[in-house]
């Protein structure tokens, strides 16, 4: 375990913000745990994993945990399901493109989300109608204080929309090291959500399986947001709010055309891009920072932002979406 001083964080977030950490540390094996939390006494503890939803607002005055576990176990299986252990280091798509050459379904519409396994349970991570509460069983994390390997079942998780128990009560008190995650031996398809449809259609898809929903999802978000390897993001920055059925009653009397997806009896979701367009920020460029052109949801970064910047930018159309919706915008990306 080699603990550095002073280390530049710009490779290791895909922001591509050029902000120092005062000590960085990798964590390649479990038994490093223990050690790290003597080391780690009396400092801040940031846990990186992808560094795909973070925004380095700030230098770093703490340790940097690099979370570099790896490993993949079948623990478990019945007639219908798999159980895979997997360890918080992996990649996710890496392992999303695992599950279907083994053919395990449930996962395939999450695939190309950036970022390692480890972030799926704290972010909840969702898309295409699919979010990763559905396939968890279990998390095993790392407790700082007891020094000890704890377990949490899905219920324990307390999983919410972009949200999860290691983002709240756990915040800052564990170092996640294994999800379990339950996936089907026989898929279920879901192409409901989004454009999937249209897209399988585009590319002539007459028999479903998990590889084309996969192959249809990575050829969507290939054509909506920009490569971090090009161009400096961390996805989607905003979360897509939820207000009351009267409020968006209300704003349907002044725009008609603004879409919806129900959550339940009492309330409406409405997405975040659709609002922040609607204020004029798609393709809007500030200095080194800016929205991205094909999605008002990525906010990026041009080359030499620097990441209060890029917050500043963000506050400017939480404010501009709050004035002429009356609907307070969330960040989705952790901001250090």
């Amino acid at each position: 375990m080699d603990l550095q001083y002073n280390i530049s964080l710009k490779p290791y977030n895909t922001f591509g913000i050029d902000v120092a950490a005062s000590a960085f540390v990798t964590i390649d094996d479990e038994d490093q745990l223990a050690q790290l939390t003597d080391l780690a006494k009396g400092k801040k503890i940031y846990v990186l994993g992808g560094g795909s939803n973070i925004l380095l607002a700030h230098p770093v005055d703490g340790l940097v945990v690099q979370n570099k576990l790896k490993g993949i176990a079948l623990v478990k299986e019945d007639d219908a399901h798999v159980w895979l252990q997997v360890q918080a280091g992996e990649v996710w798509h890496e392992l999303v493109l695992y599950a279907i050459e083994h053919g395990y379904g449930g996962i395939e519409n999450l695939a190309l989300i950036p970022g390692t396994v480890g972030a799926t349970p704290m972010q909840n991570i969702g898309a295409y109608g699919v979010e990763a509460r559905e396939t968890i069983d279990s998390v095993m994390a790392w407790n700082w204080k007891k020094k000890e390997l704890v377990t949490y079942t899905n219920a324990q998780c307390a999983f919410g929309y972009r949200d999860s128990i290691f983002k709240n009560a756990l915040k800052d008190k564990v170092f996640i090291t294994s999800v379990t995650y339950k996936l089907n031996k026989v898929p279920r398809f879901n192409t409901s959500y989004g454009a999937i449809t249209e897209q399988l259609e585009a590319m002539g898809v007459k028999e479903l399986s998990i590889q084309a929903i996969a192959d249809a999802v990575i050829a969507i978000r290939t054509s909506k947001l920009p490569n971090p390897a090009v161009i400096g993001n961390a996805g989607s920055f905003f979360k897509n709010p939820t207000i009351t059925k009267k409020h968006y009653e209300e704003l349907l009397q002044t725009n008609e055309q603004i879409p919806s997806y129900p959550v339940s009896d009492t309330h409406i979701k409405v997405p975040a891009g659709w609002l922040i367009e609607q204020c004029g920020w798609k393709g809007h460029k500030e200095g080194q920072t800016g929205v991205h052109a094909k999605q008002a949801l990525v906010l990026v970064n041009y080359g030499k932002a620097t990441g209060e910047e890029v917050w500043q930018l963000s506050q400017k159309i939480v404010d501009s979406v709050h004035e002429r919706f009356g609907i307070e915008l969330e960040r989705e990306v952790q901001v250090w």
